[in-house]
């Protein structure tokens, strides 16, 4: 990790294209100011973490429906919750 001290309306910039620029310091806490471009992705930390898990959880459902799929129809595996028998 770098750590760095800026003073109030100093910035660092990143990659060319992103600028982070100290805008107040107030006791324990520090407002950021940040310039970058369009299609750059900027979320707190505790959001990206709350994606990540869900996006896991999305993909191990998406793993227990693809396995239903896969055994849909099989003799001895009975029908999938939801299914309807043909009419006619």
């Amino acid at each position: 990790m770098l750590y760095l001290t800026r003073k109030i309306g100093e910035s660092v910039i990143i990659n060319d294209n992103i600028e982070v620029t100290v805008i107040d310091i107030r006791g324990k806490s520090i407002k950021l100011g940040f310039t970058f471009p369009t299609d750059a992705t900027v979320l707190r930390r505790e959001i990206f973490e709350r994606i990540q898990a869900e996006n896991r959880a999305a993909a191990a459902g998406g793993e227990t429906l693809a396995q239903a799929m896969k055994n849909r129809g099989q003799p001895g595996r009975g029908p999938v919750k939801g299914d309807s028998k043909p009419s006619g």
